[in-house]
């Protein structure tokens, strides 16, 4: 992300916190950002003064936030956009000093800290510092603070290399994560993933478990001869959703089968080209399956 894009995010998020926190609380953060050795202390205080509401995003905000990392924050508390915002503005001349304070943090945070410490990866300066910090965190069993890293982050995508990729996308289906919210998943997609995802689909199978449909997303542009029966599977699957995946997966295929697979279903192939159909209203189907 781009200086410009964070100073721009910086200024949007005073303005949303100036909307969100009384008079005083607000003077009060603001006061606080201004002394770099009491960071620690405002950091732990944070949600003692703001509370911990939802935040209320406005459309034009809501928009203006989207434009500008590609992200959303429908399920930040106040006090978890408080602490993100102290991190944003923390002092950055002195690198060193800058990275052991962060680091500090991390080492000492609880896990509602540890939500707002990873949602604040891709604003923190020196972002090369923090990948071995961000695997660190999807190695961990902390299901708060994996979403926080995995859903609605720029971060990974930006920043992670092959390998820390692909075991943050394999966790999220470990973990049940809402696949459709990690940014870049489509941008990202490599073969080493499908293969490793088809090879999970095929555990899951053998002991006769579901797999999620949202999987056949990361596989499509990489089907061959060896990927291909697992997509007539599900394209013959009684479950709707499958059949959705399998179409979808087959749309994102230069694979030659793959593609004669589509034409066998005109409707789904239809319901593509219209836009009806696409990885993010199968998406909201299973959502609404779940609920």
């Amino acid at each position: 992300m781009s200086n410009t894009s964070i100073d721009q995010i910086k200024i949007l998020f005073d303005d949303i916190l100036k909307h969100q926190l009384a008079q005083d609380t607000w003077h009060w953060l603001s006061a606080s950002v201004k002394d770099s050795n009491a960071t620690a202390e405002t950091f732990t205080r944070i949600p003692r003064k703001t509370g911990k509401s939802l935040v209320k995003l406005s459309a034009p905000d809501e928009q203006s936030l989207r434009e500008l990392n590609n992200a959303t924050m429908h399920d930040w508390t106040v006090d978890r956009l408080a602490r993100v915002w102290l991190l944003m503005n923390l002092e950055e001349k002195d690198k060193t000093k800058y990275i052991r304070q962060t680091e500090t943090l991390f080492a000492g945070a609880e896990v509602s800290e540890l939500v707002a410490l990873y949602t604040a990866l891709p604003y923190l300066s020196f972002p090369e510092h923090w990948m071995a910090q961000c695997a660190e965190g999807i190695r961990s069993n902390i299901s708060d603070a994996l979403q926080a890293i995995m859903c609605n982050n720029p971060y990974p995508a930006a920043w992670l290399d092959e390998r820390a990729w692909n075991q943050m996308v394999l966790k999220a289906f470990f973990t049940d994560k809402p696949i459709h919210l990690i940014i870049g998943l489509d941008e990202r997609a490599n073969r080493e993933l499908a293969n490793a995802l088809s090879y999970y689909a095929h555990e899951r199978w053998a002991a006769s478990r579901t797999v999620n449909p949202q999987l056949w997303r990361c596989v499509g542009k990489f089907i061959d001869e060896k990927l291909f029966p697992d997509i007539e599977r599900i394209a013959a699957s009684e479950n709707s959703l499958e059949r959705e995946a399998a179409a979808l997966a087959c749309n994102d295929s230069s694979y030659q089968p793959a593609k004669e697979l589509l034409n066998q279903f005109p409707g789904s192939k239809q319901s593509i080209t219209a836009g009806q159909l696409t990885w993010g209203t199968l998406a909201e189907k299973i959502s609404t399956n779940k609920n």
